[in-house]
């Protein structure tokens, strides 16, 4: 018997997952801790189980970072913990944050072959529980690369940026991370809430990283503090841009200016950054009304959705112009909004926000709409339908309608190309139109997500490395 055929015989060929433990509903739905509980050993090797091996490994044709997941998954089922955690680190430096965050069901689970007949091999679950039960279990030893001499930096502490300063630290570099707010982490701690994303396990990787060798400088704003050109002067030979995509976009819809209208940045970032949650602990609150609509339909909106219900509203209502099918947001956040009570409207449109004699927010003005020929996103054009219009009764309204890169950069750095919505004009190596600059993540393509700004800027250090011996 061949050892293929062996791990096929040891198969569980159940057609669906282990399911994973979860908080209730109607108890989640009023705290901040994670509602995802994870899976136990003997889940996780049960779920393992059910992963064929395949030969030509479908599935790492569908990770940005290239983990080698049939071979970290025949680890977990062989009870082999340890080494399956350091089979995903080898490739992915946030293996905790990627178990939960990434959108596996478009991603390496749409490529597996148990989903052909079934329910794919849960592969995120598989990489969270290895990385939880590696931080529990195991104390982390990091040894550090020696340094080559050459310095190198990189603007902004998100996805993109930490997995670019990680790869180049393990190459050898010394790595200064230039962060503008006052906590390392970026998106991961300001803008995905605690109940997805636990800030301890931010916290962790990131001092893994800075064992390392990685600086990490906070406060400290490129293009206001310090220039570009500013950091070439200094000294570094390579400058990476992952500097996110932080302004936020709204309706351009009369009463935006109202009291009681947020962007969904602002919303997030002072409940999870500046830990509005834990007020009065924190002496940061957020104003949260009894009726709150957001607006939009990705995984922001729904994040601003579920943190609106935990603050104490009433009623939260997604007001999307499309149907539930064209959604952005995943379906896991779309089915965990639902248990936790969120009202979606779907097909409808806010045409203005209205306000009282003291000029806070009182109601939203929508109308129904239709959904006509396909636009250049490929959906389904929404069409208002006459007649249809209507009053939403809300005391606040939270656009979470998409981003784009701050300006500051771009408008303080000769010679970087910028598009028309003011992303970087990058390669798929992250190399820009200036010499020795780099750039990638939300910076480069607009808001996106997590794991795809961490293979951004694995490429980019790559091609930084190339770059920089290629000075000699």
């Amino acid at each position: 018997m061949n050892a293929d055929w062996e791990v096929f015989w040891m198969a569980n060929m159940s057609s669906k997952k282990v399911p994973i433990p979860e908080q209730d509903p109607q108890v989640r739905s009023r705290n901040f801790s994670e509602v995802s509980l994870g899976y136990t050993e003997e889940m996780a090797v049960e779920e393992a189980q059910r992963c064929l091996n395949c030969k030509h490994k479908p599935c790492m044709s569908g990770c940005p970072v290239n983990v080698r997941i049939p071979e970290f998954i025949t680890l977990i089922a062989a009870g082999e913990f340890e080494k399956a955690y350091e089979t995903i680190y080898e490739t992915n430096s946030l293996p905790a944050i990627c178990g939960r965050v990434c959108p596996q069901e478009t991603q390496c689970e749409q490529k597996c072959v148990r989903g052909i007949k079934g329910e794919p091999v849960a592969i995120g679950r598989l990489e969270r529980f290895a990385a939880d039960w590696y931080m529990k279990n195991i104390q982390r030893t990091v040894v550090k690369t020696p340094r080559n001499g050459k310095r190198v930096a990189v603007i902004g502490s998100g996805p993109a940026g930490l997995t670019c300063a990680g790869d180049l630290a393990k190459m050898g570099y010394d790595v200064t991370v230039f962060e503008a707010f006052h906590k390392a982490g970026g998106v991961l701690v300001y803008g995905i809430p605690e109940f997805r994303l636990p800030k301890d396990l931010v916290k962790k990787e990131i001092e893994a990283l800075k064992a390392l060798g990685v600086e990490i400088r906070t406060n400290m704003v490129i293009g206001k503090t310090l220039t570009i050109d500013e950091l070439f002067d200094e000294g570094y030979e390579a400058v990476f841009i992952g500097s996110g995509a932080g302004l936020p976009t709204f309706l351009g819809i009369p009463g935006e200016n109202l009291n009681g209208v947020y962007s969904a940045n602002e919303f997030l970032t002072r409940i999870n950054l500046m830990k509005a949650y834990t007020f009065p602990q924190s002496d940061t609150p957020v104003k949260c009304g009894r009726n709150v609509a957001v607006v939009g339909g990705g995984n922001v909106a729904m994040d601003a959705a579920r943190s609106a219900k935990r603050l104490g509203a009433e009623n939260v209502y997604i007001v999307y112009r499309r149907s539930e099918e064209e959604m952005p947001a995943r379906v896991e956040e779309i089915h965990h909004a639902k248990e936790e009570g969120i009202i979606f409207k779907f097909l409808t449109n806010p045409l203005r926000i209205l306000g009282d004699d003291k000029g806070w927010v009182c109601g939203m003005e929508c109308v129904n709409m239709d959904l006509g020929e396909p636009d250049a996103s490929g959906r389904r054009r929404p069409v208002p339908i006459e007649g249809s219009e209507h009053v939403i009764d809300v005391d606040i309204a939270i656009i979470a309608i998409g981003t784009s890169p701050n300006p500051l950069i771009r408008s303080t750095t000769s010679g970087l190309d910028t598009n028309k919505w003011g992303c970087i004009v990058a390669d798929e190596n992250g190399r820009t139109s200036r010499e020795g600059v780099f750039a990638g993540g939300d910076a480069v393509t607009g808001a996106a997500t997590v794991i795809l700004a961490m293979g951004a800027g694995k490429n980019a250090a790559k091609a930084m490395d190339e770059y920089i011996k290629s000075k000699g």
